[in-house]
């Protein structure tokens, strides 16, 4: 597997999250969110390929708020041949997979549920935003999304939060908002929100 990466077990019976940190962390960054979410949860957390002055990040930018969207594709298919080695190394083939995603990682979570629905059909993205400038043409049918977005960040604007929300929804996937009143943050009420859309 071509991606640096911690991993826990759990139980066998519970979802495997898929932590995908933001601009600047790395595995251990959601670590406490995959507790609050389900502490029994195996948990595959990766650190994004691609430096930035030094900070991990999942694909290039080519200034703040505009995506290299190439790049967010190759990037996308390549998460997702990591997630398949890792099914296979790890014994999870047939686990519940889900994505749980931060900023600049609920970017590429979205960009692999969009691209590669075969593969990861279920994302949590907090503070993310539309990663792709024009409809992939995929079949979401069996897709579930929840987006978590605070109405006054100014790095994931809600007009990009709501082209993803139709974009995901024109295409057959079930998606769940969630909207407080803070930025650029992980919230208690989010995770809560997301918690309790995960045990559905």
């Amino acid at each position: 597997m071509n991606l640096e990466h911690q991993f826990r077990a759990g139980d066998p019976a519970a979802p495997v999250l898929l932590l995908l940190h933001g601009t600047g962390g790395g595995p251990d960054d959601l670590l406490g969110l995959a507790e609050h979410l389900d502490p029994a949860a195996a948990v595959l957390a990766p650190r994004g390929p691609v430096s930035e002055h030094g900070m991990a990040r999942w694909f290039r930018r080519l200034a703040e708020g505009v995506f290299d969207h190439e790049d967010v594709r190759r990037r996308a298919h390549d998460l997702a041949e990591f997630i398949l080695a890792a099914q296979q190394e790890y014994g999870l083939t047939g686990r519940r997979l889900v994505a749980v995603g931060f900023s600049n990682g609920a970017n590429i979570a979205a960009a692999t549920a969009l691209l590669r629905p075969e593969v990861l059909s279920e994302a949590a993205l907090f503070a993310g935003m539309c990663p792709l400038p024009a409809d992939p043409g995929t079949d979401l049918g069996g897709s579930r999304v929840f987006l978590a977005n605070g109405t006054a960040d100014q790095m994931a604007p809600l007009d990009s939060v709501d082209r993803l929300d139709a974009l995901l929804r024109a295409r057959g996937a079930a998606v769940t908002p969630f909207r407080h009143p803070g930025g650029h943050q992980l919230t208690l009420e989010a995770a809560r929100a997301a918690a309790e859309w995960l045990s559905t």
